[in-house]
């Protein structure tokens, strides 16, 4: 059974009786909720087996409903809005009164940001209320980005996946978060940090804390497949040291040629960053369905968006 569909109106409908609808973005499909609906805001976290203390992200149509949700707006999240929104940029402020408890795991902060995508910004101008949207699949697994994966993991729990075409960008938001006025990276995504201190300057980046953590996407293990996954810098020598297994390759631009490699996808023949980001997470939905016992991952040049795949692959490595 499908439940895609590319009817906004029936979105809005369902949303606005407090039910879920997974929506595309630019980074991957989103579970989203109106965040002024404990129903479904709650309706969220059980669908995706998500903890609490895990905070969403708040997503609006516009920067003018900034101050809706935010009291303050450093100079300097002003400029990074400025320079990266719509887009795959999240925003870590003081939030406002009216911004409830659970969509920020009891934290006086809020993450926002404003999508960059044409279907996404037509649903939520046609709302009067914004919506939360963290990834749409169970807490840690591969994030989405077409409407199969999400009707794969979540046919039976939601009513609606709202077709948006492959997400474009492919990786999760950058999240930057302030200590006082001075930006702090929570979680590499689909800005880079170059791109970022070219608009306010260098910037720490601390994106791992398993406690309450600060923003999505810090914990160590998440964007997993069910197979296992090693991260590796040199894949000849992994395959051969692993000849016993049945293995999937993911490679960055060339392939490789062993008996035991049942199954290898190529990110960007061109070492496009960009490209592979696109093509990351369908690449690992691909393997994870092969039936194999190990999926090896070439390490990605650390520049750029290869730091935030890198980031990705780290994370989907780590044992349960």
């Amino acid at each position: 059974m499908s439940i895609i569909s590319t009817d906004i109106s029936k979105a809005v409908t369902i949303l606005s009786n407090d039910e879920l609808v997974a929506i595309p973005t630019e980074t991957v499909y989103g579970l989203a909720g109106n965040i002024f609906s404990e129903k479904a805001i709650k309706r969220i976290f059980e669908t995706k087996k998500r903890p609490f203390f895990n905070p969403l992200i708040v997503h609006i149509p516009s920067v003018e409903l900034l101050p809706t949700i935010v009291r303050y707006i450093p100079e300097k999240a002003q400029l990074l809005a400025d320079a990266f929104w719509p887009g795959p940029v999240t925003l870590v402020l003081p939030k406002n009164s009216n911004i409830p408890d659970l969509i920020t795991a009891g934290k006086d902060t809020v993450a926002v940001r404003i999508p960059n995508h044409p279907v996404a910004l037509e649903l939520l101008n046609a709302l009067n209320f914004p919506l939360a949207a963290p990834s749409a699949n169970p807490f840690g697994s591969i994030s989405p980005t077409t409407a199969q994966h999400v009707n794969d993991y979540f046919k039976n729990d939601i009513k609606m996946v709202l077709e948006g075409g492959p997400c474009e960008r492919g990786i999760e938001s950058t999240i930057i978060g302030f200590n006082g006025d001075e930006p702090i990276i929570y979680r590499l995504g689909s800005t880079s940090i170059e791109a970022i201190e070219a608009i306010v300057g260098p910037i720490e980046i601390k994106n791992k804390k398993e406690i309450a953590p600060d923003a999505p996407g810090m914990l160590d293990r998440h964007y997993a497949p069910k197979t296992e996954t090693i991260l590796v810098d040199n894949l000849s020598e992994a395959i051969k040291n692993h000849s016993d297994k049945r293995i999937g390759i993911l490679a960055i631009n060339t392939s490789s040629e062993h008996e035991a490699i049942a199954f290898q996808i190529i990110l960007s023949e061109a070492t496009d960053l960009q490209e592979a980001a696109s093509k990351l997470y369908d690449a690992l939905h691909q393997l994870d369905k092969q039936d194999l016992d190990l999926i090896i991952a070439e390490r990605f040049p650390d520049v750029g968006l290869g730091k935030s795949i890198n980031d990705r692959l780290q994370r989907a490595t780590v044992k349960a």
